[in-house]
């Protein structure tokens, strides 16, 4: 089997982990492939050691210089030294050269930053980390980022979220190259569910930032969120708060970006991926859990949010999934 060359960039102040979720990943499917998969190379300005933004030393295994194609895959990682290394023409003109060569190119959080300087994401959709997506947007128009996905492919080139994404999107290739078998046991060896699809939501509303300003939405989100199962219609919420349903939407629209209606919905589909991903409980008494009237109910609103059924959702994040919880058939 002829191995795959895959190219790690990096760079002063990249992101350790960045990096480690790749080559660790890749080697460690070497490890139980029927034969090493990938050759796998760190490549620096000069091939000299690069300083981590954790401050940690790496040292390149080759000069970015001399890196000469065709390669498999070349993946730019991300960090807090990535704006200094998208505004090096010596990094940015060499990542533009070796993508020429490349079957495949992709960048992990901020390492999008390179890819578009490199001009390799205009008219592209794409992702990075989600506290640096309004900052690529605004320097490169050109280019449709969305802040959401764990991934995104367009044609030959994937972006990644932020840093664990790495994870994610490694164990996507090692799946597309070698089957889902090999990616499997990769994940088990790294003690991590299988990779999470690259549409699921970097952020859940329930970690994304502070809880709304206003006191009245405040509490009516922490009832929403910690009773899922019950009444939470528009109405109920109003008459529970004391004010009209029309007041009521009014503040939400102002303090959450969405109608409590919406709200619920993603919140009743977020408390539902929890339950599928840490229990065995049938579909059904997840659904109803998570106030759902309907095992369907519960299905469209998953994929409307997630972009997979729960059933996939379930069996892409679970691994060994503990009893039930009550006494839900």
């Amino acid at each position: 089997m002829t191995q795959r060359r895959m190219v790690v960039v990096g760079y002063h102040a990249a992101e350790l982990v960045d990096i480690a979720c790749v080559t660790s990943s890749l080697i460690m499917a070497n490890a139980h492939g029927a034969s090493p998969c990938y050759d796998v190379c760190l490549a620096t300005p000069s091939g000299l050691p690069v300083t981590c933004g954790s401050g940690l030393t790496l040292q390149g295994q080759q000069a970015l210089e001399r890196v000469t194609g065709p390669l498999d895959t070349l993946l730019v990682s991300g960090g807090i030294g990535h704006e200094e290394a998208a505004a090096n023409r010596v990094i940015v003109g060499h990542v533009r050269r070796l993508a020429r060569e490349s079957r495949r190119v992709a960048s992990v959080c901020t390492g999008a930053a390179v890819l578009a300087a490199a001009g390799l994401l205009d008219g592209r959709r794409a992702t990075t980390h989600w506290q640096f997506a309004h900052t690529l947007a605004a320097r490169h128009p050109e280019i449709a980022v969305d802040a959401r996905p764990i991934f995104i492919r367009d044609g030959n080139v994937t972006t990644a979220a932020g840093v664990t994404s790495a994870l994610d999107v490694t164990l996507a290739f090692i799946e597309e190259d070698h089957g889902p078998a090999l990616a499997r046991q990769v994940a088990r060896n790294l003690v991590t569910y299988l990779q999470r699809p690259g549409n699921q939501a970097q952020m859940s509303m329930f970690t994304e930032g502070p809880p709304p300003g206003d006191g009245l939405v405040r509490r009516v989100v922490d009832h929403i969120t910690g009773h899922p199962d019950a009444d939470l219609s528009t109405t109920a919420l109003a008459a529970g708060s004391g004010v009209s349903e029309r007041h009521l939407t009014r503040l939400f629209l102002k303090h959450t970006g969405q109608t409590p209606g919406r709200f619920v919905r993603r919140a009743r589909a977020e408390a539902a991926a929890h339950l599928l991903a840490s229990t065995s409980l049938p579909m059904a008494a997840v659904a109803a859990r998570c106030g759902f009237g309907t095992a369907e109910a519960l299905r469209q609103a998953f994929v409307d949010l997630y972009g997979i059924p729960p059933s996939r959702y379930r069996s892409t994040q679970a691994t060994a999934l503990p009893s039930s919880l009550g006494n839900d058939k």
